[in-house]
């Protein structure tokens, strides 16, 4: 099934523009936000990261933009499969070495399912914690640019806005 409005030609990184579905390809920019709780700290904290997703055949890879995250130095990286509104996968995420996290590498499975307009994708994340433990959380993706071109990325080298 081709989503209304596919096949339409867009301007590089014209934000009015983003919001026509084109077809059943997700790759470009997106926002990327998850939730995760600190036993340590008793608090729930938000981070947000600017991604390209690049989308070929059923599967998906989202690499963050260097410098592009809340976390400075905590890239995120997500294989993904889509079986039609259904997108699911692995992340791992390397914290910064000088963060409160000293460098740990997490990862675990996450399950997303793509909004209609195909601008959102939201679902849990599953990961251990530090004390044998095993965390959940929201996390959602959100459209921004559809295009994955050189100049779409550098626009998007930002932290992205809390």
């Amino acid at each position: 099934m081709e989503a209304e409005g596919a096949g339409s030609t867009e301007a590089d990184g014209d934000p009015a523009t983003a919001s026509q579905p084109q077809g059943d390809d997700f790759s470009g920019i997106w926002l990327s936000r998850y939730e995760f709780f600190s036993s340590s700290r008793e608090q729930t904290f938000t981070a947000a990261h600017h991604v390209l997703v690049v989308h070929r055949g059923n599967r998906l890879t989202v690499e963050s933009l260097p410098g592009a995250s809340s976390n400075p130095d905590s890239p995120i990286h997500l294989d993904l499969t889509v079986d039609r509104n259904v997108v699911t996968g692995s992340w791992t995420e390397q914290t910064a070495a000088d963060g409160y996290y000293n460098g740990a590498r997490y990862h675990g499975a996450i399950q997303l399912l793509v909004e209609p307009t195909g601008r959102r994708m939201a679902g849990k994340w599953v990961g251990f914690g530090k004390d044998f433990d095993v965390n959940t959380g929201p996390w959602e993706l959100r459209l921004l640019d559809r295009s994955t071109s050189k100049a779409s990325i550098e626009r998007h080298l930002v932290v992205p806005e809390s």
